[in-house]
């Protein structure tokens, strides 16, 4: 008799469990009218943050939100595991917010996941805001300390009125933003920051071993990054020969000579920027940037002699002759640099709008002024 009533009682939980099962898939979606769902995200650099909350409304209720129904401290709920609970920071299910890459907050390091958000809210403004491990849960009615992956004190300040809950993220910037928590007359702030960069470099790293690693525009793109932001030059040169390995031309020898001039290896850079010049890929503009960097290096005979090769190449190119005439004004031969800018100025593909600048210069040269330098005055 005993045997049948076991038997007899799994089959009834069996029932329950099928039946529960079958309600979930046959009955249809409806709204949720009470605290309804809600998902914010930011991008930040690369990286992601996604909250997904519910939303109560203040309902008539202004002045009884904070310490009646969300009570101060970590209290007795009233249900669940009977602990000292926070806030589940919104309504219905854990509030959980994600982070595509390692992120710190307010300053504190928090590995790249999902965490349950809990905030325990205290009567002077004072708030803890909690990352738990466990994001399943239902609010924070089980809500355990040992779950925490990061705590972080912050302060609470006074806001404009908000109905309905609300997360945002305000402050936005490269590398940062505030993640914000409106509801009736307060905010609850916290920073958070990531090592834009670092990330982008890494994720660089694990593209560059699939598709984007088999032309030379991916390695090329990463070791731009990197001469951008002046960062990761060591690795910047890497992906440069990368680059040149899979395709020499203008644009990978070039990049690899500012990476040069960047690590201050000016003879290496200054190599490999005259084989650019010679290479059949390279423009009249990539010429003109490199000889003006020469003048600015204060390498001025390097200079003249890279205007010359370009303008042997392209002497009707107005590039070339105002490098003629900046790389000798730079020496110091003023009549030769007059010919050449007087040569620019006659040519009939300079465009009207930069004509005055170069009667300027040619004005200047003729005073005996080198055009390289700031105007005298």
């Amino acid at each position: 008799m005993k045997r049948n009533s076991i038997y007899s009682m799994a089959f009834m939980a069996l029932f329950v469990l099928l039946g529960a099962q079958m309600h979930a898939q046959t009955t249809i979606t409806t709204p949720r009218t009470a605290s309804p769902a809600a998902e914010v995200s930011q991008t930040i650099g690369i990286s992601k943050v996604t909250i997904n909350y519910s939303r109560p409304f203040v309902n008539g209720r202004t002045g009884k939100i904070w310490g009646q129904l969300v009570p101060f401290g970590y209290t007795n709920l009233g249900f669940g595991n009977g602990g000292n609970n926070p806030w589940r920071a919104g309504a219905n299910e854990n509030t959980v917010i994600t982070f595509s890459d390692d992120v710190k907050i307010e300053g504190k390091d928090l590995e790249a996941g999902s965490y349950g958000l809990h905030i325990a809210v205290f009567e002077n403004g004072d708030a803890d805001i909690i990352f738990s491990n466990n994001t399943t849960s239902w609010g924070s009615y089980f809500y355990l300390e040992s779950e925490d992956a990061l705590r972080v004190k912050v302060k609470s300040t006074e806001n404009a009125f908000t109905e309905a809950l609300t997360y945002d993220f305000v402050d936005v910037n490269a590398n940062s933003a505030n993640v914000v928590l409106d509801w009736e007359n307060k905010r609850f702030p916290f920073k958070i920051e990531f090592d834009v960069h670092g990330i982008v470099i890494a994720n660089a790293e694990n593209q560059l071993r699939s598709t984007q690693g088999f032309g030379f525009q991916g390695p090329m793109s990463a070791a731009q990054y990197c001469v951008n932001n002046n960062v990761y030059l060591d690795k910047a040169l890497v992906w440069a020969d990368q680059a040149i390995g899979i395709q020499k031309n203008a644009q990978t020898l070039g990049l690899k000579g500012q990476i040069l001039f960047a690590t201050k290896k000016t003879d290496e850079a200054i190599a490999v920027m005259n084989e650019m010049v010679d290479h059949p890929t390279t423009q009249p503009n990539n010429v003109y940037a490199y000889g003006n960097q020469l003048i600015g290096l204060d390498r001025d005979k390097d200079a003249l002699e890279v205007f010359k090769k370009m303008y042997k190449k392209w002497d009707t190119n107005i590039f070339a002759q105002h490098g003629m005439a900046r790389a000798y004004s730079a020496n110091g031969d003023f009549k030769k640099a007059i010919k050449y800018e007087k040569e620019c100025l006659a040519n009939p593909n300079l465009p009207a709008n930069n004509k005055p600048a170069l009667e300027g210069f040619l004005k200047r040269l003729e005073a005996g002024e080198d055009i390289t330098a700031p105007p005298a005055g």
